[in-house]
């Protein structure tokens, strides 16, 4: 299917500036319910940019806490209908006790509260320390990976409604995705490292979004060990990267930025 590919569609519109107005043919980031199912078990639908979503999957699965690594990754399969897309994947023994362990304790996203924990504890259980050392040189590739952004940014550039998350290795962006859920992109691009088995101690993540808790968590999932935003970040956000040993840098925006240590 095309359009899954691609991320987003077309839709006649009837646009007006000032005292014109016309009607266009405009370009819609799409956003589909997509079901993630491990071993039979429904156990998250996330509305997403129905583009990468094997790499979407698979690294969900991973900044979750679900797998440890692909290998406990046995089989996964996409289909789509009417309601949404559903993937079924199927995972280790090991995986499956640890998703069946972690159901009643899933943390929400920002925007909708701290769905389905029991305690304020749990929110800070089970966090990795990130033992990925950051490269001072690293700070100065910033501002080269900022301005990288938009012009390799292909949905947002047409619909205006898409974040996304980079790679950036030696101040360039080697690899980038987009959604329309800042967490989301940022899944894909952890399912595209962890395919490509590339080193995390070689580069760092930069992202259009503001710095949310949930991000400074995947990164930290990851063993990422410097995330930069283009927007500000959350109280909770700079916290929790304090606590678990991850360096955050927000405002970037042209040559300058701020640092969370």
């Amino acid at each position: 299917m095309e359009a899954q590919k691609l991320g987003y569609e077309t839709m006649q519109v009837h646009r007006f500036h000032h005292d014109v107005s016309e009607d266009q043919l405009d370009y819609i980031v799409q956003e589909y319910p997509v079901a993630l199912i491990y071993n039979g078990i429904s156990h998250a639908v996330m509305m997403a940019t129905p583009s990468d979503i094997e790499k979407f999957a698979k690294g969900f699965s991973l900044s979750e806490g679900i797998l440890q690594s692909l290998t406990e990754l046995y089989s996964l399969e996409i289909s789509q209908n009417e309601l949404g897309i559903q993937v079924d994947m199927e995972i280790s023994a090991r995986a499956f006790m640890t998703l069946k362990e972690q159901r009643r304790m899933m943390v929400g996203r920002t925007g909708c509260g701290l769905c389905g924990i029991e305690s304020l504890k749990q929110l800070y259980s089970n966090l990795p320390v990130v033992s990925t050392k950051v490269s001072p040189a690293w700070f100065n590739q910033i501002p080269a990976a900022i301005a990288q952004l938009k012009v390799r940014q292909k949905i947002s550039a047409l619909t205006g409604g898409a974040h996304a998350a980079a790679w950036v290795v030696k101040g360039q962006i080697v690899a980038l995705f987009e959604d329309v859920g800042r967490h989301n992109s940022l899944d894909k691009l952890l399912g595209y490292l962890a395919e490509q088995n590339m080193d995390v101690a070689e580069g760092f993540v930069v992202m259009t979004s503001r710095a949310s808790y949930e991000l400074i968590r995947k990164c930290a999932q990851y063993n990422i060990g410097l995330l930069a935003t283009i927007s500000a970040p959350t109280s909770m956000a700079i916290d929790m990267a304090k606590q678990l040993n991850l360096t955050l840098a927000s405002f970037c925006r042209g040559d300058s930025f701020v640092l969370y240590k």
